[in-house]
């Protein structure tokens, strides 16, 4: 990939982080309800984890700060990795339809397809 497709792409991910961190502020009671129940302090760890993305996704734009702002986010990806199943979880748990149930599977290994856009976005090859 060129420079200038690297370039886009990092733009694009690091306003994709930026704005779903932001969501963190505005709906916080969403991000709530996924919460793991043996996490405490779901509220304030809503909020640490939409400040994190913020300051991820504006670092992957300087490159002063790219490498550590992407091992930052990888390392928030693997962290909130229970979040997004214990929405599986929940989901089986109050039968939700099957559609529903299979976007939720199909989003685990989605962390993957991230970290590894974060990596490449955060650690360009010389």
């Amino acid at each position: 990939m060129n420079d200038d497709g690297l370039s886009f792409s990092r733009v694009l991910l690091g306003l994709i982080f930026v704005v779903a961190g932001a969501l963190h502020f505005r709906a916080p009671g969403a991000y709530e309800q996924i919460m793991p129940p043996y996490l405490p302090l779901h509220r304030e760890l809503v909020y640490l984890s939409g400040a994190l993305e913020i300051a991820g996704g504006l670092g992957l734009l300087a490159e002063r700060t790219r490498r550590i702002a992407g091992v930052g986010l990888i390392l928030l990806l693997v962290a909130v990795w229970p979040a997004n199943l214990q929405m599986l979880l929940d989901a089986r748990a109050a039968e939700k339809p099957l559609w529903w149930v299979a976007l939720l599977w199909a989003r685990l290994p989605l962390q993957l397809v991230l970290i590894a856009w974060v990596w490449r976005a955060s650690h360009p090859r010389a």
